[in-house]
């Protein structure tokens, strides 16, 4: 009985043994915490590699920065510390500048539009190819802030002449811009705005809506202009690619179809995230304000300049930044008009 008893368990632990074998287990960094939008999304696309692989491959999560934080995620997934990971560009303005091109004061204010048109740009062309593969990386998907707008307390802003002079939290090149406009700029994080909102630090906070909501700041604004301009987009997953390398074709085809899915996912959860968090705003008593046409106009005017400035710094890395701007603003309009005429695709 005991004979038969230690050979159940030795062939038990046998299975158990190939099994683990089986199973391809891919490291994910991530500097965030395992909360908000962007954390649901990679969960989703941890729990979709899983199930669609049928248990074959296995994406653990390492949150809060416990293997690397953002400003060292580049070199960190280049050097294999992770097998994957987020990669956030402002923190690269040089030495990735390719994926800065997301985060760029264009006229683009859709969240689904912008990461499809970055998520296309940066599987096909062979010049960011040529980059990624420089860097020891491929790209898996894309993610992106939504579209920037802003909240006050006690002021309203209904034109662009309304910033002159307002204390204003502001960040890369929609913060420029607002100073080029004549606000006094104050550097501090989109975490501290609630207190400087309410202290009066601040008179106003360059946010997106549904960050708004889940920091808390409505509770603080009495006004929101929807500047509806462009986006923060240059945030994504990539791949070292020796591990990315090491897996089977169907592998890794399977990775790159779920990180294409995945900008599908996010957009549909961010635009209702987005939309939820107006009507919260509205019903708290805050004054959604949406910015006329032609004074939207003018920011995009205004942030020209640091387009320019993009480019520039594009063509010293190597790169065509006009060419890469011009494909970019052309995929933009595809998706642009893919909207318009068949609508989102979870609308289906």
């Amino acid at each position: 009985m005991n004979y038969l008893k230690a050979a159940v368990l030795a062939a038990a632990a046998t299975a158990l043994g190939t099994a683990a074998i089986a199973e391809t287990v891919l490291i994910h960094g991530e500097a965030g915490p395992n909360r908000g939008a962007r954390a649901d999304a990679i969960q989703w696309f941890a729990d979709e590699v899983a199930d669609r692989s049928g248990g074959d491959m296995r994406i653990d999560v390492q949150w809060g920065g416990a293997l690397f934080k953002a400003n060292a995620a580049l070199q960190s997934i280049h050097d294999g510390v992770a097998d994957m990971g987020t990669i956030i560009s402002v923190y690269y303005p040089q030495e990735f500048a390719s994926y800065g091109i997301a985060d760029l004061p264009l006229d683009n204010p859709d969240a689904w539009v912008g990461m499809r048109a970055t998520d296309e740009l940066f599987r096909t062309n062979p010049a960011i190819s040529a980059v990624l593969d420089d860097k020891n990386l491929v790209y898996i998907g894309t993610f992106t802030t939504s579209q920037v707008n802003i909240g006050c307390k006690d002021v309203e802003i209904r034109t662009i002449d309304d910033i002159d002079g307002l204390k204003v939290r502001g960040v890369g090149a929609y913060g420029k811009v607002f100073g080029d406009v004549g606000a006094n700029m104050v550097r501090m994080s989109i975490y501290d705005a609630y207190q400087g909102l309410d202290s009066g630090l601040l008179d106003c906070s360059q946010g997106y809506s549904y960050a708004v909501a889940a920091l808390k700041q409505d509770e603080v604004m009495t006004s929101y202009t929807l500047l509806n301009w462009g986006q923060v987009g240059g945030v994504g997953t990539f791949m070292n690619k020796d591990a990315f390398d090491a897996l089977s074709a169907d592998q890794q085809q399977l990775l790159l179809d779920t990180g294409s899915d995945m900008v599908d996912y996010f957009g549909q959860t961010l635009i209702a995230a987005n939309a939820k968090a107006i009507e919260s705003m509205t019903a708290a008593g805050v004054e959604v304000i949406e910015l006329p046409a032609e004074e939207r106009a003018k920011l995009i005017e205004r942030g020209a300049a640091y387009v320019d400035e993009w480019v520039e710094t594009a063509n010293a890395t190597g790169l065509d930044g006009a060419a890469l701007l011009d494909e970019y603003r052309t995929l933009l309009t595809k998706y642009t008009e893919i909207r318009d005429s068949e609508g989102y695709p979870w609308a289906e």
